[in-house]
């Protein structure tokens, strides 16, 4: 079985419009978000064992306020090709992934993620995938699971998705 965790950059600014998009920060409001999300992510003792994090400033500074949720050993790689990656680049990076790595975390931006997640997916929660059919915001969390043996494996319309979680509903919790 694979875990794929789909999480998409927190909430990142556009104040100065003299930076390139690439090193777009995140706002007050994406960085309390990603430090929920990292909370969330202890709790449900959610960790994968290998991160792709696209190179854009504000998809490393998420990964850094999650960071003290994952187990000391995650494998981290900080990929350019993620950066504003489509569904089939994605799953071509997922396909380098050994066989032997049981779960991974794509830490990246829409469409692509939002694409990839629909693409994905075959059964689960109702209602968490008409949240993302709907809107994949920043700084939410799809989970997904395949019973695929090796991540090239992963087909369209053949996972479940376990859940979905936005930073709005983790304000109250």
């Amino acid at each position: 079985m694979k875990i794929l965790y789909l999480l998409r950059h927190a909430k990142s600014s556009w104040s100065d419009l003299n930076l390139e998009d690439l090193d777009r920060p995140l706002t007050g409001r994406g960085r309390k978000a990603a430090k929920a999300m990292a909370a969330f992510l202890k709790r449900e003792g959610m960790c994968p064992a290998v991160v792709l994090c696209s190179t854009a400033k504000r998809t490393r500074q998420t990964l850094k306020r999650i960071r003290p949720a994952l187990d000391e050993g995650v494998e981290v790689r900080i990929d350019e090709r993620l950066y504003l990656a489509g569904p089939a680049e994605i799953l071509g990076l997922l396909g380098e992934l050994e066989d032997s790595v049981p779960s991974a975390m794509v830490i990246g931006h829409n469409p692509g993620l939002e694409e990839l997640a629909l693409t994905l997916l075959g059964s689960g929660e109702a209602a968490a995938a008409r949240d993302i059919k709907a809107k994949f915001p920043t700084g939410a969390l799809a989970m997904l699971t395949s019973g695929a043996a090796c991540w090239q494996d992963l087909e369209p319309g053949t996972l479940h998705l376990e859940s979905f979680v936005k930073p709005k509903d983790l304000e109250n919790a």
